[in-house]
């Protein structure tokens, strides 16, 4: 066959490749697909409204495509394997037929033969289906590039612009470093901000969230404005002090999307001081308010609780529940970590918040479980009692955990010894294969033993002869007495 003419190949290529910023060799392999793909395409057309389509999934695995840049064409290329008769002139070929070219050739030989179309017969329905398969194999391969560039990446807090909007999620136009092409992500809805506005060509910092594989769409980047990781990322680009290590960020709770209209967005961060003449707390402030008013901006007006961290696990919880003044903090069950936080009770509406999101952050925050009490009305030895249930409930709770487990434990070892009884009643065909590969070495070990005991045995036999001899010694005594 001739080779099939695709003037300007290799302008092509190098203009897809600049375009969708690919290696040339990552255009040409997806060329070679998507015209193997219309090469299909143009065989199944061919029984059309004649017979059912008689090919396989993986019909065409032994075809390929070959691209001859210089000559700026291609062929398709078939490898057949040399049989005596054939049952499939498209996997196999005759013998005699091959001898005639090489002489030498033997039946179970592979040769590759061009079985390249002409151009007229190709047809408009493969050379969409070409077209279509390059399109999708472009964007395959930049998907994967994409993966591979931002899966790895430092700085996960990327400058995101709106491109449009696809349902409930914003699109979003990102890009991993400076030069670098922008690529897509999707912010989903539960990762947007109330307050954001977005609309087109806006800008927002984001962080990314994650890069996964959507099925049929390939690596996806997913973004989000929600993630505490946003407000650690904005607190160290304007905190000199978290950028040099003297103040550190501990934890973060954060409810960007509150579960009521009526309360507004709010995060909780805790901090403390590596050096002691620093304050970790002014300095993520700021001389009056200007550094994290900076963050508060980015968040469109984020309510944020700057708090110093405390080993002291009290003093930890009393901080957490600023902007309310609190009395005393009683951990009744350190353990299980449970306190009662007991505060005036003006400042009981303020330390629980609106609809309970203060002592929510808190509690998040410290990783305890907070009660607020009024202080006027808190009855410790009521209190007291009621605590002792609860502990001596959970205590009950953990150990039905533990029999729980221990039961889980026994009843895995005897199904263990259980299933090693089965196998050595009923051998799997792994286990036969160890037998066998053991067998001879105990066959021979066994041989050796037995032919030490023979021998030791033939030693313990008297000797034949001499038992005669003393037989008859012993008749003739008797005949001599008589």
């Amino acid at each position: 066959m001739a080779l099939v003419l695709l003037p300007g190949l290799n302008n092509l290529i190098e203009d897809i490749s600049e375009e969708k910023k690919l290696p040339t060799q990552v255009v040409e392999a997806a060329l070679r697909e998507a015209l193997l793909k219309g090469y299909e395409r143009y065989r199944r057309t061919l029984y059309l409204g004649i017979s059912e389509d008689p090919f396989e999934e993986e019909y065409f695995s032994n075809f390929d495509v070959g691209l001859e840049l210089e000559d700026e064409g291609y062929r398709v290329l078939a490898s057949k394997i040399i049989v005596e008769e054939v049952e499939s002139e498209d996997h196999q070929i005759a013998l005699q037929e091959v001898m005639q070219v090489a002489e030498d050739a033997q039946i179970g030989d592979t040769v590759v033969l061009d079985v390249t179309p002409e151009k007229e017969d190709f047809g408009r329905m493969a050379a969409a289906t070409t077209k279509q398969v390059l399109a999708q194999k472009l964007r395959d391969q930049q998907r994967r590039m994409i993966q591979e560039e931002f899966a790895d990446l430092e700085d996960p807090v990327l400058t995101a612009r709106v491109i449009r909007f696809e349902r409930h999620s914003v699109i979003m136009a990102v890009s991993s470093g400076l030069g670098r092409p922008e690529v897509e992500a999707e912010l989903p809805r539960r990762d947007q901000l109330p307050n954001d506005n977005y609309r087109a060509n806006a800008t927002f910092k984001v962080f990314l969230k994650e890069v996964s594989e959507v099925p049929r769409r390939g690596p996806q980047l997913f973004v989000s404005r929600s993630n505490a990781g946003l407000v650690v990322y904005l607190f160290e680009n304007e905190v000199p002090e978290i950028q040099e290590g003297s103040v550190r960020i501990v934890a973060v709770a954060r409810e960007a999307n509150p579960p009521s209209r009526s309360v507004g967005p709010r995060t909780k961060v805790a901090v403390d001081s590596i050096e002691r003449e620093v304050d970790p707390v002014g300095a993520c402030i700021g001389a009056r308010g200007s550094r994290i008013q900076q963050v508060v901006n980015e968040l469109r007006g984020e309510k944020i609780d700057v708090i110093r961290w405390s080993p002291d696990p009290g003093q930890y919880i009393a901080n957490s529940l600023s902007p309310a003044r609190v009395e005393m903090v009683r951990l009744v069950d350190p353990e299980g970590q449970h306190a009662h936080v007991l505060v005036p009770p003006d400042q009981l509406s303020l330390a629980i918040g609106r609809e309970g999101q203060n002592v929510r952050l808190a509690a998040r925050l410290t990783g305890w479980k907070i009660d607020i009490k009024n202080s006027q009305e808190y009855d410790q030895a009521s209190e007291d009692t009621t605590v002792a249930e609860l502990i001596s409930q959970r205590e009950e709770e953990e150990a039905l955990q533990r029999d729980a487990e221990a039961r889980l434990a026994a009843e895995q070892a005897t199904r263990a010894e259980e299933d090693a009884r089965l196998r050595e009643l009923y051998p799997l065909p792994e286990d036969e294969e160890e037998y066998d590969q053991e067998e001879p070495a105990k066959t021979m070990a066994e041989d050796e033993n037995e032919s030490d005991g023979q021998s030791d045995d033939l030693s313990n036999q008297p000797d034949a002869s001499s038992e005669q001899r003393s037989n008859e010694e012993s008749l003739e005594e008797e005949d001599r007495a008589r």
